[in-house]
């Protein structure tokens, strides 16, 4: 139900306007406080920095005309429920005019519609305050132009709509749909976040093809620290990684989308402290790469899909466990029939009608069976994808199931850690897209495990940790001198690890062409997809999830 006392009493002129430029943009920047910064946000806001420090004297309604020119001047009327913060305002023979500054050009045909209705908030609270406002100014920085705009009746009638309609859509328990096929959503900073394409395809209102989404922070990648004692630091804008006074390496804050340390390292508070701010994840693995723990700054505000996914989970949302399976088990079978060595087409067949089953079993303990099964044929298989001769410690490979702690032998060593990479990505992936990764909605919420992070898991385990598995066997990245065995229980050495990493952080850079939507995605920003998938699933904005499957 909606609840217009749940509203704020003030709206900001800048949400007026997200509303006149698309009502689903406008919902989630200020019912659910996402934002997303890509590069037109952050050059408007280096731009507004000359206007964001508070300079110059406003005097009161009777005293306009000594007014000559204020910056970043902020009003409100409670009576119309609006607040502006004005970038500058001037005085024109006892007149006040609004300056709103834009980074863009200036456009050919005229101010858009929501930079209008921005300035029409301005000149309502100023009216409102007493001041007399005829007209305001856009100032356009790219173009160095400033175009009047007239606060005529129907600019205002058209504000105090925008207005209202602002106000019943953030009443409402879910937001607007997306916008359909429409030119505004590529350029916009949450068009990632959105996915309008994506969902408007699943949910069958748009037959076009999806616009292929633009990676966020496509140039940050994870750094990963393994050498035991090492230790990491801050020195102005820069990571630096060092062991015994060494520098190991360091990168710019800037190129660093995670922290991921192994074993006995240690984590600055300098170091933590940028991180919070620049919402980069920190997470902690044993040596041998079981995952322990993630820090982040502030938790995302988006507390309504995590109502929902607490929700799902208590009750036991078997249509979304269905396809977590469905879509691991095929998935699992396409890595079968184009790797294997030998014929293994009966096994190909089984998971077959075992993936058709689980979409349709009802029952949780009839899902868990049915994986299970799945799993041992699978696994029963997966020497069939190995090199026969490998010289590995444990080796031949011929199991029936996987065997973890301890591991006794290097393909299931290799697989652990493998898996260990994939949720400890994953669990930062949920968390960023504000689900809490340790409700899960398939695998239960015990033992401290990040449940939610293993439930997606599922689908990009065959895709992604198993595919690093076969690719460091088979092309020999990894030697028997890269494993040590003890007790008949079989670790990677620091070397290892690394190796391992490489190939996964390469196998995430891989780019495939979508089976859904067509573009081209590297596996990494796949990982989000799904994520974000997954949210507007538990939010009502899709009728189901639909896993990621490779034909």
């Amino acid at each position: 139900m909606s609840d217009v006392t749940d509203v704020p009493e003030l709206m900001p002129a800048r949400m007026v306007a997200a509303f006149a430029y698309c009502p689903r943009l406008f919902y989630l920047e200020w019912v659910q406080s996402r934002f997303a910064e890509n590069a037109e946000v952050a050059a408007g806001r280096i731009a507004h920095r000359v206007v964001d420090e508070s300079r110059g004297v406003v005097p009161g309604p009777g005293l306009a005309e000594e007014l000559r020119q204020a910056t970043s001047v902020q009003l409100s009327s409670p009576r119309l429920g609006l607040v502006a913060r004005i970038d500058v305002l001037e005085g024109d023979d006892g007149e006040v005019v609004p300056v709103d500054f834009k980074v863009g050009k200036a456009p050919a045909r005229g101010p858009w519609p929501s930079e209008r209705v921005q300035l029409g908030v301005q000149a309502l609270v100023l009216r409102d305050n007493g001041y007399r406002c005829e007209r305001g100014v856009i100032y356009y920085a790219a173009s160095r132009r400033r175009v009047d705009v007239p606060i005529d009746d129907a600019l205002l009638e058209e504000t105090l709509r925008a207005a209202l309609g602002a106000r019943e859509v953030a009443a409402q328990p879910h937001p607007p749909a997306p916008l359909v096929d429409s030119p505004k959503c590529p350029a916009c900073s949450l068009v990632g976040i959105c996915l309008p394409d994506e969902v408007n395809a699943l949910a069958c209102r748009s037959d076009a093809q999806p616009r292929r989404l633009v990676p966020s922070a496509d140039e940050a990648r994870p750094l990963y620290v393994t050498t035991p004692g090492a230790a990491v630091n801050r020195r102005g804008d820069r990571i630096v990684v060092t062991s015994d006074g060494e520098v190991l390496t360091e990168a710019r804050l800037l190129d660093v989308s995670q922290i991921s340390v192994f074993g006995r390292v240690q984590v600055t508070t300098a170091v933590l402290h940028a991180c919070f701010e620049r919402e980069i994840p920190v997470l902690w693995h044993s040596a041998g790469g079981w995952f322990k723990g993630i820090a982040t700054g502030p938790w995302q505000r988006w507390a309504d899909v995590r109502l929902k996914q607490v929700a799902a989970g208590d009750r036991g949302d078997l249509a979304i466990a269905r396809e977590f399976v469905f879509g691991k088990i095929r998935n699992a079978r396409t890595l079968l029939r184009r790797n294997a060595r030998v014929p293994v087409q009966r096994t190909v067949d089984q998971l077959a009608s075992l993936g058709e089953r689980a979409r349709a079993t009802t029952t949780l303990p009839s899902l868990l069976g049915i994986e299970g099964t799945a799993a041992r044929l699978y696994f029963g298989s997966f020497s069939t994808l190995l090199r026969p001769e490998l010289g590995l410690p444990g080796g031949p490979f011929h199991f029936e199931h996987r065997r973890r702690r301890p591991p006794p032998d290097a393909v299931n060593c290799l697989l652990g850690f493998a898996y260990a990479l994939l949720v400890k990505d994953l669990t930062a992936t949920v968390a960023g897209v504000g689900l809490d990764p340790y409700v899960g909605l398939y695998h239960r919420p015990r033992f401290g495990r990040p449940a939610l992070a293993l439930d997606l898991a599922e689908e990009f385990r065959p895709l992604v940790a198993d595919s690093v598995v076969l690719t460091v066997v088979n092309n020999g990245e990894v030697q028997p001198h890269d494993f040590v065995v003890r007790a008949g229980a079989v670790s990677l050495t620091s070397a290892g690890r690394r190796a391992v990493i490489a190939a996964y952080e390469r196998r995430l850079e891989t780019e495939i062409r979508h089976p859904l939507f067509g573009y081209r995605v590297s596996y990494r920003r796949t990982l989000e997809v799904q994520a974000r998938l997954l949210a507007a699933t538990l939010t009502g904005d899709l009728e189901r999830y639909t896993p990621f499957m490779t034909r």
